[in-house]
Parts: structure tokens; C-alpha cells; sequence
């Protein structure tokens, strides 16, 4: 199981949002998700965060808090533990990124992006303020199978 940090950066009701169409066999092709990435040798999941936000956006973080662990199996890439983070403090301006293309987008207007049914079920768990929680989702190919919050199932 790798380990990955995943962070919704806000701005007011604005989320910067990753539109994955840059990376060849991308498994979050055309989606459009938070800034995050893989751990490095020796990182905490707060070092990871802080890291792949300045890598993938420049912004530096100034303000997050840490939401819960998000596992990923599936039938078809190997599993994941992804640290969840919601960033309202920041500084800088967000620059080019070579996985995607970032963008400003309301709140309100999230639903209507490609992105992965379990996605969904984080992010209101998030925007909810929900204390730290542990989500195990299990995808069979891009369909989400089974999902389970706090060890009791969803579904």
C-alpha cells in the first residue's frame, strides 16, 4: 500500500481543483481532483502535503488541517492510504502544473466535474467538518464497489 497526501485548497466558497489531462497513463485522466502526491523517503503526511502543494501549484500553505485516511483498494491498481487535508490559508499565486491544469472552481459547481464517486463521499465528509475519520473505498475498474466510514458500511 503507498502512501499519498491528497489537499482541497480554499479560497471563500472556491476550491482549487486539478484537472488531470497532462500525464500519460494518468489513472485520474480527465478527472478533476485536489493537489497531492506520493510520500518521499522519511516524510510525515504533513511533509508530504506541504511539499506537493509548493510542487504542483507554488502556493505554501499557511492554514489546513488533517481530515481523515481514505483507503483505495481496487481490482485494478495497487491499494492506497491517502491523507486527507483542507487548506484555507495560503500564500503565493498558483502557477503552471506539468500534471494538469488548476483552476478556481465554486463550491457549488463540484458536483457537476468528472471525478471519482468515492471523491464525492470524501468531500462531504470534509466540507461537513466531520471529525478525523477513516474511509475504506473499493473500486472493481472506475465503479465504486463498496464503501466503508469508521468501519461500518455506507451502502
Amino acid at each position: 500500500m503507498r502512501n499519498t497526501t491528497l489537499c482541497y485548497i480554499t479560497r471563500g466558497n472556491d476550491v482549487l481543483m486539478l484537472h488531470r489531462v497532462k500525464k500519460k497513463n494518468d489513472v485520474n485522466q480527465d478527472k478533476w481532483v485536489g493537489i497531492g502526491g506520493g510520500f518521499e523517503e522519511n516524510e510525515s503526511p504533513e511533509d508530504c502535503l506541504l511539499r506537493e502543494v509548493k510542487e504542483e501549484t507554488g502556493l505554501t500553505l499557511t492554514s489546513y488541517r488533517y481530515c481523515g485516511i481514505v483507503t483505495f483498494v481496487s481490482d485494478r491498481w495497487p491499494g492506497e492510504y491517502m491523507h486527507l487535508f483542507q487548506a484555507d490559508g495560503f500564500s503565493g499565486e498558483p502557477r503552471d502544473c506539468d500534471e494538469g491544469v488548476l483552476e478556481w472552481v465554486s463550491r457549488d459547481f463540484l458536483d457537476q466535474l468528472p471525478q471519482w464517486e468515492g471523491d464525492r463521499i470524501f468531500l462531504d465528509l470534509m466540507w461537513r467538518k466531520v471529525p478525523f475519520f477513516s474511509l475504506k473505498l473499493r473500486y472493481a475498474g472506475e465503479t465504486l464497489a463498496e464503501a466503508i466510514l469508521n468501519g461500518k458500511p455506507l451502502r
